[in-house]
């Protein structure tokens, strides 16, 4: 059974789903990498601001590629999301409540998603070009000098994903190796 997922996502929504849940997310989410999580952070403690509204946000660790004319994006696939470890505890404990990548997490990262009641969905590697027709609009909002790692706003339509880390820190990556470990 797939779950319809509405981004911003609230802390009330993320704690309603379960490591194992197939979601489709509609509504906007941000795309950030390691150089932009970077700046992010620099740029808040000098201003006290984020580049976007940071409560219930969604951040999707993709750089896209270039769209081809009369596309809206290029293809828009996950990057490995430990990259991101060291930054993702300052934006949960700011608001943020949804983050999409691939591969696994550090503790820190899950014990903050538990206290900040935050999700870790997964989207499938090797499939940008599928993932990017979900995307229906994007736009560059910060950091343009980073070329693919700009800080992208996208207004997705059944983005398709799966809930790998829960609120809870049910965490797929550890249940499903134990799982085959006994087979």
């Amino acid at each position: 059974m797939e779950i319809k997922v509405t981004a911003p996502l609230t802390k009330e929504d993320a704690s309603k789903l379960k490591a194992g849940d197939i979601v489709k997310i509609t509504g906007t989410i941000y795309t950030a990498r390691d150089a932009a999580h970077k700046r992010m952070i620099e740029d808040y403690n000098k201003t006290g601001k984020f580049p976007f509204d940071m409560e219930n946000a969604v951040i999707y660790y993709a750089g896209p590629a270039p769209a081809k004319p009369g596309s809206v994006i290029g293809p828009a696939g996950p990057t490995t999301s430990y990259r991101m470890d060291s930054y993702a505890p300052f934006l949960m404990d700011h608001g943020q409540t949804g983050m999409i990548g691939k591969g696994a997490r550090n503790e820190q990262v899950i014990e903050s998603m538990k206290k900040n009641k935050a999700v870790y969905f997964a989207a499938t590697g090797g499939a940008a070009a599928l993932i990017s027709s979900h995307i229906k609009s994007a736009e560059i909002i910060a950091y343009e000098d980073l070329g693919a790692e700009a800080i992208r706003k996208l207004y997705v339509e059944d983005f398709p994903a799966i809930v790998v880390i829960d609120t809870e820190g049910n965490n797929l990556y550890e249940t499903q190796k134990a799982k085959y470990r006994t087979l």
